[in-house]
């Protein structure tokens, strides 16, 4: 659902494209493992020169979806504590950098002591392994029993309950994925006592109109040119290795970002 490339032809008619320009899409129609494609316009995007578009083809997805996250779904800014689950994953990665440069104090969650350390990294501030230690506990710790601002949750089921005992009083609980599962069904009263938010976001929303997308792309690529977001390319395979990529993300042999080269 995400690739770079190089335009061969354009539609009669068209402006602001041309032969040879380099852009990117995220989202939308599957079908991103060719090696042409034809695609609407108006959903692809223009790559800086200063992008590489193997970095490029690794972030887009990613990145626009932490973009939206501390930009707009809930606006991060000095001051803030926030609390990131999967911090080492790799839109929690970029959530975490992101999330550091505005200012914000970053306390993320991981499985490993592997993990934690690249969240170190990453603009972690304070770094919890959930697989030893309790998170609730540990952020009501690291908070002097206030709480955060915002909970951004991409785990689901595992961790909901708890991230909604860590935001403070009308913080923002922002599930953005489900990777153990469905949350239970949560009463509207839960969400009473400490006059709290809760909103299940997608990009798809957030890039609707050709302005948000362009905005939403250019800032990624803006963060990545100047250093603010640094992505690990660890892994290139053909393209027709693409079966032998899933193979080696399924089984855990990989880290990072993956990408697929025509």
């Amino acid at each position: 659902m995400e690739a770079v490339g190089e335009v061969t032809a354009v539609g009669p008619g068209l402006t602001g494209r041309k032969v040879g320009d380099i852009v990117a899409y995220a989202g939308g129609r599957m079908g991103s493992y060719a090696e042409e494609q034809i695609l609407p316009a108006d959903k692809v995007v223009p790559v800086p020169p200063s992008v590489d578009p193997i970095i490029a083809a690794s972030i887009m997805l990613k990145g626009m979806t932490a973009q939206y996250l501390v930009r707009r779904c809930f606006k991060v800014e000095p001051g803030h504590t926030v609390l990131v689950h999967a911090a080492a994953g790799g839109t929690g990665s970029l959530l975490c950098q992101w999330a550091n440069a505005l200012g914000a104090t970053v306390i993320g969650t991981v499985s490993t002591k592997e993990k934690a350390a690249q969240a170190k990294e990453d603009g972690c501030h304070h770094v919890i392994i959930y697989t030893e230690e309790d998170f609730v506990s540990r952020v009501n710790e690291m908070t002097s029993g206030k709480g955060v601002e915002v909970v951004y949750d991409s785990v689901g089921k595992n961790t909901f309950e708890g991230s909604l005992a860590c935001l403070k009083p009308r913080g923002y609980m922002v599930s953005f994925g489900q990777s153990s599962g469905t949350p239970d069904p949560v009463p509207l009263s839960a969400l009473a006592p400490k006059s709290l938010f809760l909103t299940r976001p997608s990009m798809m929303q957030y890039t609707s109109t050709r302005d948000d997308l362009l905005e939403t792309a250019g800032e990624v690529f803006a963060n990545v040119a100047s250093g603010v977001l640094r992505v690990r390319v660890n892994h290139k395979y053909p393209l027709s290795e693409a079966a032998q990529a899933h193979a080696d993300l399924e089984n855990r042999r990989t880290t990072g970002s993956i990408v697929l080269i025509p």
